[in-house]
């Protein structure tokens, strides 16, 4: 056998089966790419489903992280440490808020959104107790927590959960109609993805967002906007939401906060909004620890030059050039995204979207698939062009375009 193999087998043999890797095994990645186990090079063009826009071992982060080890990486919230004001600051600033709840996951992060949202709407807007209501959107992925799949419309992650936790109306995506009739007085929130991307890459209609912010602040209702695919420099700009000039309620935040180097969420919002909490109501050992603040503050400044979001912005209008050229041609059928984050639809008749990224595993190039049909492409920002047309070679050669 060879080491693939073997590190394969081990992992099916020892490790619960739910998740369904490409077969191969990395072993070593800097920038856009990543090395095997037996020395082959792939060029990652999934970024770790956007944890690491700024790319793999970015000497940065990493010297952030080694400076960060040397001095306490843990105290947990018993007690103050040196860099959790700073990061707290600097995170408020940059999203334009007061406040911010630190954790470690994405669905961590999710999971204190939606407890914030209905402590502020017993506390704040007066909703009987226990009738709060989180209006959200079929297609969504918002994490896999309990709670969170009790929103799910995909059943391959909602079934033989239940009973699911109720509290939630789901509404189509896009349909701010339908939206509209959902609010009532009992709710507290609206939690969306700005773009949804495990449905696909799925960009709402122009004029969606806008059209949630005037109808949440119209009602006395929280915008919640699940920023942890799209958020933080992918789509060409610090958050999906800023395209259309929306400013939510809160943010959520996680993936490339921490930048493939720690886990590290944070659910951002104004003081009237998270002031609701007092000591012992909600917390978390390691969020906001010292090595997570230390690379996340690293993070915020390297946003903060505007650089990566001017490469998102110009490399993925090159992108979806590219890609477009390959729509109507028998293999792609519908192509959409943002920046550089793009979903492809691909034909029944050239395979499925599992068989295409193993085939473009055969070519050197690491994407992935998502609801059968679909590939989705979200490489690291620093990303060169040459690299990224090289993997849309391999995506031409594979669809025989």
């Amino acid at each position: 056998m060879t080491s693939t193999e073997r590190s394969i087998a081990a992992a099916e043999a020892h490790s619960a089966h739910n998740y369904h890797p490409l077969p191969v095994v990395v072993a070593y990645a800097e920038g856009a790419w990543m090395t095997d186990v037996e020395g082959r090079r792939y060029l990652d063009m999934l970024a770790g489903y956007s944890a690491l826009n700024f790319g793999h071992g970015n000497r940065r982060l990493i010297n952030a992280a080694k400076a960060q080890l040397d001095r306490v990486t843990l105290t947990s919230r018993a007690f103050h440490h040196d860099r959790f004001a700073e990061f707290c600051t600097e995170l408020a600033a940059l999203c334009g808020k007061d406040m911010v709840l630190p954790m470690n996951t994405g669905a961590e992060a999710v999971e204190t959104a939606v407890k914030t949202a209905r402590k502020w709407g017993y506390k704040v807007k007066g909703v009987p107790d226990g009738r709060a209501k989180i209006v959200v959107a079929g297609g969504n992925f918002h994490g896999r927590t309990t709670t969170i799949i009790s929103f799910s419309t995909d059943e391959e992650a909602r079934a033989d959960y239940g009973p699911y936790t109720p509290g939630f109306e789901i509404v189509p995506y896009g349909d701010l109609a339908a939206l509209e009739e959902a609010v009532d007085d009992n709710t507290v929130a609206v939690l969306l993805e700005p773009i949804q991307g495990e449905a696909g890459v799925l960009v709402p209609p122009a004029g969606y967002l806008p059209g949630v912010r005037r109808l949440t602040a119209e009602r006395g209702v929280l915008f919640i906007a699940d920023e942890i695919q799209s958020g933080l420099g992918r789509t060409g700009r610090t958050f999906a939401c800023d395209h259309e000039d929306v400013v939510p309620d809160m943010y959520v935040l996680g993936k490339a906060l921490g930048g493939g180097v720690v886990p590290v969420s944070a659910v951002v919002a104004s003081r009237e909004v998270l002031g609701v909490y007092r000591p012992g109501e909600h917390g978390s050992t390691f969020g906001g620890n010292p090595l997570a603040c230390a690379v996340a503050l690293e993070v915020i400044a390297m946003l903060k030059s505007g650089e990566f979001q001017q490469r998102a912005t110009e490399l993925g209008e090159h992108l979806h050039q590219e890609l477009g050229l390959l729509v109507g041609g028998g293999a792609v059928e519908a192509v959409r995204g943002r920046g550089l984050w793009a979903g492809i639809d691909i034909a029944p008749s050239h395979g499925t979207g599992r068989q295409i990224s193993e085939r473009l595993m055969e070519r050197r190039v690491l994407v992935k698939d998502t609801h059968g049909s679909t590939i989705r492409i979200a490489p690291p920002l620093v990303i060169s062009k040459e690299d990224l047309d090289w993997g849309l070679d391999q995506l031409r050669a594979v669809l025989g375009s």
